[in-house]
């Protein structure tokens, strides 16, 4: 009987590949979202519009997330993770290059759906065909080590944000950032089906199809019967905490630093420090929660994400005269952003193969969903407060996480095929 790719003791090439590819398509996926924020300057000077209108813009996005993560999620589980995912590389890199010919309001809210969409479908899938396939005793590590394609997307979106669209031109910053996702597209057509996936689909006689016909058409409502509706919604909630703390950080990081008297370029530096910092937390993230367990981890990492917050906000007349220690709380903020490579190993823990995808993604992007009103509330803080005070709440949102995580069960190292059939 031939082991599946999970049951391996170490990885081999094909786990590589499959990790490789997968990736490279997160890379881009943060990229094509993120860019926006980097371009919100130019794009509000040539089409009129003011911080607010373009939060609008940026909010919708975000919705567009949630919607794409639940639909896709349900297509992966239904279909395979291997097809989808080329499909939602697609539908993010239409909505980006469509963006370069915005007009109005009104076309760049619509183009930044379609963006959203595939953004939204692509994280689930990614993550849910790493951890389906890799071994358990390395599920941890890869798949932080997966979520890294955020802060090097990041990191991209800077670079051309910042330092080449001053010079080319924000309509073809989009342009030009759809290239990259065409090539993963190609590439992706090399790798494997999850055989995890395969062997579900396959063990599923007439007789169960027969007998949950409903919950088979339904794997989204499923989540919100027993046996999976409560931990379903301590998911949901432990995802809506972590964006929280993410959106309330990163939706005007760029914007909060240049306000503050720093040029374009510095900033960018900034901004790069921070992320790999991130790199550097997620990698690091894997290895403390494959070692020590999932709850540990996201404590400690929530923890310094909170404290080099409140650093850069409520803090920062103390430190804004000594920029080694800007330096130094803007890169541990990028190392507590390794939470964030802990929720994929953790979902794909609690639940089975049939809806596992609809799981990741429904939770992770509606909770990405909730973030829509994020961008609005800090600009209307601005108003009276400062951005600072905005992205405070990120730190609140960040004490949240390492507290409420303990009231998961611990899932280090589990075998997925115990999850197929829950008592």
């Amino acid at each position: 009987m031939t082991m599946l790719l999970n049951q391996y003791k170490k990885p081999t090439r094909v786990h590589y590949k499959i990790f490789g590819l997968s990736w490279a398509g997160w890379v881009f996926d943060f990229y094509d979202l993120i860019l926006f924020t980097f371009l919100i300057i130019p794009i509000g000077l040539e089409l009129h519009l003011s911080n607010l209108l373009l939060s609008y813009a940026l909010s919708a996005s975000i919705i567009a997330a949630a919607f794409g993560g639940v639909i896709f999620g349900v297509l992966s589980d239904k279909y395979g993770r291997k097809s989808v995912l080329q499909l939602t590389i697609i539908v993010y890199s239409i909505g980006t290059l469509l963006c370069a010919f915005s007009t109005n309001l009104e076309t760049l809210i619509l183009f930044r759906i379609i963006t959203g969409l595939g953004v939204g479908g692509e994280w689930a899938t990614g993550q849910t065909y790493v951890n389906e396939t890799f071994p358990s005793k390395v599920r941890g590590r890869f798949g932080a080590l997966l979520q890294t394609g955020n802060p090097i997307g990041f990191i991209l979106a800077a670079l051309v944000g910042r330092l080449l669209a001053p010079v080319i031109g924000w309509r073809e910053a989009f342009l030009i950032s759809v290239i990259p996702a065409v090539l993963v597209i190609v590439i992706r057509r090399k790798i494997p089906e999850s055989d995890l996936w395969i062997k579900n689909k396959k063990h599923t006689n007439k007789k169960a199809i027969k007998k949950s016909l409903l919950i088979k058409r339904n794997e989204f409502i499923t989540l919100f019967l027993k046996p999976y509706r409560k931990i379903f919604i301590m998911a949901l909630i432990l995802a809506i905490l972590g964006n929280s703390a993410y959106w309330f950080t990163y939706a005007w990081l760029p914007a909060y630093l240049q306000g503050n008297n720093i040029s374009i370029t510095k900033s960018a530096l900034w901004i790069i420090v921070n992320q790999i910092g991130g790199i550097i937390g997620l990698i690091s993230f894997g290895y403390v929660a494959d070692r020590f367990g999932r709850k540990p981890a996201f404590s400690l990492f929530a923890l310094a994400m909170a404290v080099g917050l409140m650093m850069i906000t409520i803090f920062w007349d103390n430190i804004a005269n000594y920029p080694p220690l800007i330096f130094i709380f803007l890169f541990l903020i990028g190392i507590g952003t390794g939470i964030y490579g802990g929720y994929g190993p953790l979902v794909s823990e609690l639940f089975p193969t049939e809806i596992r995808n609809t799981a990741m993604g429904a939770g992770f992007n509606l909770a990405r969903g909730t973030q829509f009103l994020t961008p609005i509330l800090i600009a209307l803080i601005a108003v009276q407060y400062g951005l600072g005070s905005g992205i405070f709440l990120g730190s609140i949102f960040a004490l949240s996480v390492a507290i409420f995580i303990w009231t998961f069960p611990e899932t280090k190292a589990i075998n997925l095929e115990k999850l197929e059939n829950p008592n």
